[in-house]
């Protein structure tokens, strides 16, 4: 199963057809994702499934549709155990951002992180997840973005990347980076959830 979000709402793609389902289903061979789009722009439509017989296949034939972007981030914990959080246009985030032209997943990962924080000393421990997401900007775009779990023991004081929008940076206790996702994206609450599962 593959989850693309478009206004924080998901394109389920999948082959398995859900027991239980609130949201409409649409057969891949049939899909047309302006659509989609469309109806997942109406307050009405909270997310939609899209069935495929072949689920790689059928990936690669929907990401086809689009401009896709690669970025790449971290969730980065202190000793304390707490998360680093940013905060852009309103909303809680993680760090991450675009992958530069022959730079590796890993390198982009830990550049970002670096540079949208102000933060020096990071450990890249593993991969978490892959998130997807569709915006518009002059083109359909689906932007990937890798998530690594990553360490840091930086004590320095935390500077936002202004130019970028950011306007805080913090690490959050267990209380507070709950409080912070909901005022989140729901690619960020997946990967939230892909950690705790370890």
């Amino acid at each position: 199963m593959y989850k693309v979000f478009t206004n924080d709402k998901p394109i389920i793609l999948t082959d398995l057809l859900p027991k239980e389902n609130e949201y409409p289903i649409y057969l891949f061979e049939n899909l047309n994702i302006h659509t989609i789009i469309n109806h997942l722009s109406s307050n009405s439509t909270k997310g939609v499934v899209i069935y495929c017989t072949d689920l790689e296949k059928s990936k690669i034939l929907f990401f086809k549709q689009f401009n896709v972007i690669s970025a790449a981030g971290g969730l980065v914990l202190n000793p304390k155990n707490e998360i680093l959080f940013i905060f852009r246009n309103g909303v809680w985030d993680l760090p991450k951002g675009c992958i530069e032209k022959g730079e590796t997943i890993k390198s982009a990962a830990i550049r970002e992180v670096k540079e949208e924080c102000g933060i020096i000393d990071l450990n890249l421990i593993k991969p978490l997840t892959t998130t997807y997401h569709i915006y518009f900007q002059k083109e359909l775009i689906l932007k990937e973005t890798f998530w690594f779990l990553m360490t840091s023991k930086d004590e320095g004081k935390l500077i936002p990347q202004i130019e970028e929008g950011i306007t805080k940076v913090a690490f959050k206790n267990r209380v507070a980076s709950q409080s912070a996702l909901e005022n989140s994206y729901s690619n960020i609450k997946i990967v939230f959830d892909t950690h705790k599962e370890g």
